[in-house]
């Protein structure tokens, strides 16, 4: 008899309200995959972009989520033991297969990361993708050396946080940029050296605290401010293109010699599991238990919140990271 679980699907593209909380049946391992219970999920703004049926990826109906923290129940390949934490993350979830908003989830097993802590569940569901992305934009993306100045642009969203965190831990000067003045001191918080208000243009204010302009810069934002993030990086510096909290993805009539200043690096940074070694995710997750890093969570919810959260993550209406705890409601 097939097992039945709980899970948020989405059985077209539309708004919130079209996520759905029901009992469908649970997905079974097979050799290379690993089925997981899930206790925690993130959630992020690619699965906002699918669920609008932006992108040309991925089909319906669908259990969305990219992400996922839990336990490992079966592994055919004997690729982790049964009871294994283990972080799932990209690699097709959510998309071409079910993915981390259910009470389980089965994912190759290249898309899986362990771990071990007593961390609680919904801080360890905040951290997987975050922590990837942020990670891969800063030594992948702009190959960041300890000391050097960093931009972030955008560093509210929950990867701008954390990229703020992991550059003070290598003694980096952040700038950090944020179009709301309520939203300074969430950013002082982690760190950030100097909170620059976004206007929109930006590289000015930068080049009065460093005139030359930064060593390196993360465009979280998109194409808006892009060129502008660009002139606020000095020559032989790096941008590196990660996110696009605009919805902006393009660059019409993109021409370089005009678009990029003279010797400034334009990189870009869309990471997968691989990015982020196992050693990297431990080390940040014990770094959290022993309180020298908090993780920037926004609000935790239940999985029956789904369309609130994913309301609150359309309108911006939560700082931080959002966290959707699985149980108690159907096992535990």
């Amino acid at each position: 008899m097939t097992k039945a679980m709980r899970a948020v699907v989405l059985d077209a593209p539309g708004p919130p309200e079209a996520l759905s909380v029901r009992a469908v049946s649970r997905p079974d391992a097979r050799p290379g995959w690993i089925l997981i219970q899930v206790e925690a999920f993130g959630l992020n703004r690619s699965e906002l972009h699918f669920r609008r049926g932006l992108g040309s990826f991925g089909s319906f109906p669908r259990i969305p989520g990219i992400e996922a923290a839990g336990v490992v129940v079966d592994a055919p390949g004997c690729e982790f033991a049964s009871g294994t934490q283990v972080a799932a993350l990209m690699g097709g979830m959510g998309r071409d297969f079910d993915g981390g908003y259910a009470e389980y989830v089965c994912v190759p097993a290249s898309s899986v990361i362990p771990f071990s802590s007593t961390v609680d569940w919904a801080t360890l569901g905040a951290i997987p993708e975050m922590l990837q992305t942020a990670y891969g934009s800063l030594r992948t993306g702009v190959d960041a050396a300890p000391g050097s100045t960093l931009l972030i642009r955008g560093g509210t969203s929950s990867v701008g946080l954390a990229l703020a965190i992991l550059a003070k831990r290598r003694d980096m000067t952040v700038f950090a940029t944020t179009r709301s003045t309520a939203k300074a001191d969430a950013l002082r918080r982690v760190g950030v050296d100097h909170v620059i208000i976004d206007t929109g243009e930006i590289a000015n204010a930068v080049r009065e605290i460093v005139p030359g302009g930064v060593d390196g810069a993360v465009e979280l934002v998109g194409t808006p401010t892009l060129a502008d993030t660009l002139r606020a990086t000095r020559a032989h510096g790096t941008v590196c293109f990660t996110g696009m909290l605009s919805d902006e993805w393009t660059v019409r009539d993109f021409y370089p010699i005009e678009f990029i200043p003279n010797g400034v690096r334009l990189t870009a940074y869309s990471g997968e599991a691989s990015d982020l070694p196992a050693p990297v995710l431990q080390e940040f997750i014990d770094a959290v238990a022993s309180g020298e890093i908090t993780v920037p969570i926004g609000k935790v919810y239940r999985m029956d919140e789904i369309v609130q959260a994913h309301r609150d993550m359309e309108t911006g209406a939560v700082t931080g990271k959002l966290v959707v705890r699985t149980a108690g409601s159907s096992h535990h």
